[in-house]
């Protein structure tokens, strides 16, 4: 019997590119909770898909030479065959282009105008394209965007704003009486303090500017803003009307029980999103939650640097099961996690392939070479057993209990609790020693019957987090993995059940050495090519006017004892800082070889200090000191720049040694 529906959503990913591994965890982490459900009785619908309109896309695609459908199109293929990858279970895959959405958008946007929640106005602020949003300037950190720290830029345009303000009061009250609502408390906390109790500003919802959006079909200069369009797709996407003509399926499943969302999102999905509904008159969703991010543990992942890991590669290097348990098990409920290559190793050499592996190998082997693979329980007990049984028996309501309160990394860690039970009983136990004695034979019976029962309970509980891993581990045992409500016995594997023959090995012990140096040629591959490890329009491949190239005005010819009056060193950024009351500058310290020289750069509108650091540079040394802006400079960090004035600091293709010639 269904214990009732269950609405699960991820936030749609943005199609300007391919996602990293970063931006896959949040798919797996649904899929597992999504499987977790299922496999609890519950009527599951799972949904994920692409955010596909707003300017950054328009800008993209016209770089590539593509129409912003055309550019779509592609990129939201590589997301849904990364998401395939990775073996989600999703039931459907929207996108914001599909005609039913879009349509269903021009009549949310329509009719919150006709009752008065959305009006005509302009706006001046300070914007951020990557984000797509307006700031004031009291709102900027440091002068750029506070969601991304990217540069913001005036603009001014006609638009239409949401009255945020008439439903604050509302919200604020829900989420005082509704405390599972925003997950984890932090994020709620951050929302209450930072956003609604100071005030909150109508929001700007179309566009001008840029063409690439849904129309407002009552006034075509305007394109409605990405958010109301992104935003309702959780409605949409299972047949929500505004006329009235909704779906049996939105009756069903509405509210969703669960929109999982990176923490970057959270005021959108927590402030807009719940004003949206209200004005609409549709119920909340019953739980936001807020996950922290994937970091990379060597430093910021970076297309520039070639270094940006995603699901595939990963997937190429240990295959499936290992990398969704890696990003599950190392996620923290709160805080960011990190993902390195060596971690990875580490990971998968201790848990799965030492704790799991090796206990379903040992287990199945000596089954064989005693009993020829026959496992049956002779009813030969000793207080060890118990010990086991009642880990076993307790494990799944241990591990429901986490993942009704979305822990799934600790739900894992209680999954292999038991693993380890398994283990310690196989330490506890001795078969080996059992086997030399054949009085002890139906003693040796019923110990490995006991390890198969709780390998087999186990594998039945790691199932959602791990699909295939389960499946192979039963049908090793040549049994069916249990349902959650038979986990609460011990004992339900048949006597005179035959294991297979010879077991097959479910992870292999890895060299770390071997796997970062694959890794690292990879990436070194990648940068060369410039493909940056993509496969689709818009972050691999050249663009027309690059393919075009830049011609420039020819300098007179030098000789090469010219030249050579130029020294030309590798150099190592350790410290930068803005140049004061400059818009331009920035004033690095570079070690060149044993020696450090300051050098100033007008380079302050395409790197951030922070970002400059650590950098290998090329620099010209021997330039004559200049002041600039009241500052010493002791020397030239070579650049390049295209048509459009943005400059690219010119780096080694392979680590070099700080003073290392350029010749």
């Amino acid at each position: 019997m269904s214990k009732g529906k269950y609405y699960i959503t991820t936030a749609i990913a943005y199609t300007s590119g391919k996602p990293h591994i970063g931006n896959s965890y949040e798919i797996v982490l649904a899929d597992s909770i999504a499987r977790f459900k299922r496999k609890d009785g519950y009527d599951v619908y799972f949904q994920t898909g692409t955010d596909e309109h707003g300017q950054k896309i328009e800008l993209k695609a016209a770089q590539e030479g593509l129409t912003p459908k055309e550019f779509v199109d592609q990129v939201a293929g590589t997301i849904r065959r990364l998401w395939d990858l990775m073996d989600t279970s999703y039931d459907r895959f929207v996108r914001t282009t599909d005609e039913a959405h879009e349509r269903q958008v021009q009549k949310i946007f329509k009719k919150l105008y006709e009752q008065g929640d959305i009006y005509k106005g302009s706006y001046e602020g300070m914007y951020c394209t990557p984000c797509e949003s307006f700031w004031t300037e009291s709102q900027l950190v440091d002068g750029k965007c506070p969601d991304c720290g990217r540069e913001v830029k005036p603009a001014r345009e006609e638009a239409y704003f949401f009255r945020m303000s008439k439903y604050a009061d509302r919200l604020i009250e829900h989420i005082n009486s509704h405390p599972e609502f925003i997950q984890p408390v932090s994020r709620k906390n951050e929302m209450m303090n930072n956003f609604l109790l100071p005030g909150l500003q109508d929001l700007c919802v179309s566009r001008t500017s840029f063409k690439w959006g849904v129309p407002v079909d009552f006034d075509d200069k305007h394109v409605v803003y990405v958010w109301l369009d992104a935003l309702t797709n959780y409605i949409t996407g299972i047949g929500y009307d505004c006329a009235g003509e909704s779906s049996q399926q939105y009756h069903k499943l509405w509210p969703a029980d669960l929109h999982l969302i990176g923490k970057d999102i959270i005021r959108f999905h927590t402030i807009y999103w719940p004003i949206f509904l209200m004005a609409l008159g549709e119920p909340l969703p019953r739980q936001i939650f807020g996950h922290p991010w994937l970091l990379q543990g060597d430093g910021k992942m970076s297309k520039s640097k070639g270094n940006v890991i995603y699901a595939d590669d990963l997937v190429d290097f240990f295959g499936v099961d290992a990398v969704r348990y890696f990003v599950l098990h190392e996620m923290p409920f709160e805080n960011d996690g990190t993902i390195s290559w060596e971690l990875l190793v580490e990971r998968i050499n201790s848990d799965l392939a030492n704790t799991l592996g090796n206990l379903v190998n040992r287990t199945i082997s000596m089954s064989n070479k005693y009993f020829g693979g026959v496992v049956a329980d002779k009813g030969c007990a000793e207080p060890v057993d118990g010990e086991l049984k009642a880990v076993a028996t307790a494990a799944y309501g241990k591990v429901a209990a986490r993942m009704e309160e979305l822990r799934v990394a600790d739900a894992l860690t209680e999954i292999f609790v038991l693993f380890k039970r398994c283990n310690k009983y196989i330490d506890e136990t001795e078969p080996w020693a059992l086997a030399k004695s054949q009085e002890k034979r139906d003693r040796l019976s019923t110990v490995l019957y006991n390890l198969t029962e709780g390998i087999i309970m186990g594998a039945s509980l790691l199932e959602p987090f791990m699909p295939s891993t389960a499946v192979k581990i039963a049908q090793q045992l040549n049994m069916e993995l249990r349902t959650f409500g038979e986990l609460g016995s011990f004992g339900l594997c048949p006597c005179g059940n035959q294991v297979v023959s010879k077991p097959e090995i479910l992870f292999a012990r890895l060299d770390a050495k071997e796997v970062v140096e694959k890794a690292q040629a990879m990436f070194e591959q990648r940068a060369a090519s410039g493909s940056a490890g993509q496969d689709q329009a818009g972050d691999g491949a050249a663009s027309a006017q690059e393919e075009a190239g830049i011609d420039l005005e020819p300098k007179a010819e030098i000789t090469y004892d010219q030249f050579d009056q130029l020294q030309f060193q590798v150099g190592e950024i350790i410290s930068c800082k803005e140049v004061p009351k400059s818009k331009k500058l920035l004033c690095s310290q570079v070690r060149i070889g044993s020696r450090v020289k300051q050098i100033v750069s007008g380079i302050k509108q395409h790197y951030s200090a922070e970002e400059m650091v650590g950098k290998k540079v090329m620099v010209l040394v021997n330039l004559k000191p200049a002041t600039l802006a009241g500052v010493v400079s002791e020397g030239m960090l070579l650049c390049a720049e295209d048509k459009e004035g943005k400059l690219s600091l010119l780096v080694p293709e392979r680590e070099m040694p700080s003073g290392a010639e350029i010749c």
